[in-house]
């Protein structure tokens, strides 16, 4: 290669990078200004969650289709594309006025997001030379995490001194920049004749867990099986797991090589890896409203007390590239789990008369915890696994952790409202004029329903926190079964 080529390598990488991390920045963004967008939109606390949600799930549809939608239709096409949708999400977030309207504004950038995704990892690489390309992995790992744990204290800032709505336009130039550098620097790829996809696979698959997510983020909105559209949404997600299931055990090709169910690490780092994609978003789904909403806290103040979960991960996650090869790597699951229970158990200890200090603590246990888990999962993962079965592998291990991150979002949501409510009803049935001296008026009744709902919604947060404790200790005793890791042949 010479200068030139090498520079318009960097700029492409570069580029690629950095859309790498606006689409992972953009999914927690309006974390921690939740109570403004819900105030300006009209939005109820249920459809909070679909913010979330919506982005997670989308990306989740698109994801395992990237490769194949660039090897048909030409990887520069498809990734410009990709880019134009994905503005257009947030331009229309930005003059969203219902609640539906920025819902589908998230779900249009979680569309794109999951196509950016793999393919800025495929730009990227290109762009290195093959002694390089192993220990790219890792790096680009660490960049997703950061734009994740970075996410709220950007949108909290922005939100507390603006508006909302302008945290959408900071990623507008950027990604003006990365299309230029596309449109000038990219050379166009297309496969000599179109691959085959297991759509069928890849359709049940989808019809299940997006089933699963619609009934879980619907449910308690419509009264669970008393209404038909939640007995379809059940119906959908029964059968396209049924169907996959037979796929899978009758097809001979299909969406994923049984040889990946023959492994016994690979399968079960997946299953602790679904738990801690349930663990890792959802406790942020949790902490920020709960200190913007039910604390007070504004929402600058909101994002700033995550930074210290986003640091310890982050430094936990590159720390753990160092670490001796000759230590067991079950060992460091086995902590990594620990460290996450543990931190979900103080949790359980918040108290509305609390300060800063205690978030911080949790948070910075619980995120050197993940930032030691993940890796030592990956490297568990793989270890055993056919090298022939490992590009199929990495799409589904990173598939599951963002299925989890989704279901664990809405699964907490749900318990939360209904928690809320069968809370609300328990303490104000306490309020009676033979247990207390109840005002009379109608401004002192609202300031008093208005102090039980705070106290049922904190009570309510800090069961969903022991949900995430529980899904830790469930997953726990898998470290057991694991296998030795081995060089990888």
């Amino acid at each position: 290669m010479n200068a030139l080529q090498i520079a318009d390598a960097r700029s492409l990488r570069f580029a690629a990078l950095l859309v790498t991390y606006l689409q992972s920045v953009n999914l927690p963004l309006p974390n921690a200004a939740l109570r403004l967008i819900q105030g300006s939109l009209s939005m109820t606390d249920d459809q909070a969650g679909w913010i979330f949600t919506a982005y997670l799930a989308a990306s989740a549809i698109t994801m395992p289709v990237a490769q194949w939608l660039a090897a048909s239709f030409g990887l520069k096409r498809v990734y410009q594309t990709a880019l134009g949708l994905f503005v257009l999400g947030l331009w229309l977030g930005t003059q969203a006025d219902t609640p539906l309207a920025f819902v589908g504004a998230r779900l249009l950038q979680g569309l794109a997001s999951g196509v950016l995704a793999p393919l800025s990892m495929a730009i990227a690489l290109d762009t290195l030379p093959a002694e390089k390309r192993p220990a790219f992995g890792p790096k680009w790992t660490a960049l997703v995490l950061f734009g994740i744990v970075s996410g709220p204290a950007i949108g909290g800032w922005i939100a507390e001194h603006f508006d909302w709505r302008p945290m959408f336009y900071l990623s507008l130039p950027l990604i003006a920049y990365v299309f230029m550098v596309v449109t000038l620097l990219l050379v166009e790829k297309k496969a000599g004749q179109r691959p085959s996809f297991d759509f069928f696979g890849f359709g049940t698959f989808t019809l299940g867990m997006i089933g699963l997510q619609m009934l879980l983020d619907r449910g308690e909105r419509l009264d669970w099986f008393d209404t038909p559209e939640i007995w379809v949404e059940a119906f959908a997600s029964a059968l396209g797991l049924y169907l996959f299931v037979v796929h899978v055990l009758t097809a001979r090709v299909h969406y994923l090589s049984k040889g990946l169910f023959r492994d016994r690490n690979f399968m079960l780092s997946t299953v602790m890896f679904f738990a801690l994609g349930f663990v890792l978003l959802s406790t942020m789904a949790l902490t920020s409203p709960m200190l913007d909403e039910i604390l007070g806290y504004p929402p600058d103040t909101t994002g700033l007390l995550t930074v210290p979960r986003g640091i310890a991960l982050v430094g936990a996650f590159v720390l753990m590239g160092r670490a001796p090869a000759w230590i067991d790597a079950r060992v460091f699951i086995a902590m990594g789990i620990a460290l996450v229970a543990y931190a979900n158990g103080l949790m359980l200890g918040y108290s509305p008369l609390m300060d800063w200090v205690p978030v911080t603590v949790t948070g910075f246990i619980q995120g050197i915890g993940l930032g030691i888990l993940m890796p030592a999962l990956s490297k568990v993962a793989f270890s055993t696994l056919d090298p022939t079965l490992r590009p199929e592998a990495t799409g589904l291990f990173n598939l599951m952790r963002v299925y989890g991150s989704t279901l664990g979002v809405a699964v907490v949501q749900t318990f939360f409202f209904n928690n809320t409510q069968a809370m609300h009803a328990a303490l104000a049935s306490n309020l009676t004029p033979y247990r207390a001296a109840l005002p009379t008026s109608l401004p002192a009744l609202e300031g008093l329903n208005h102090l039980v709902t705070h106290q049922a919604a904190f009570i309510a947060v800090m069961g969903q926190f022991k949900i995430l404790l529980v899904a830790m200790l469930v997953v726990s005793p898998l470290v057991l079964l694991l296998r030795k890791p081995v060089p990888a042949i």
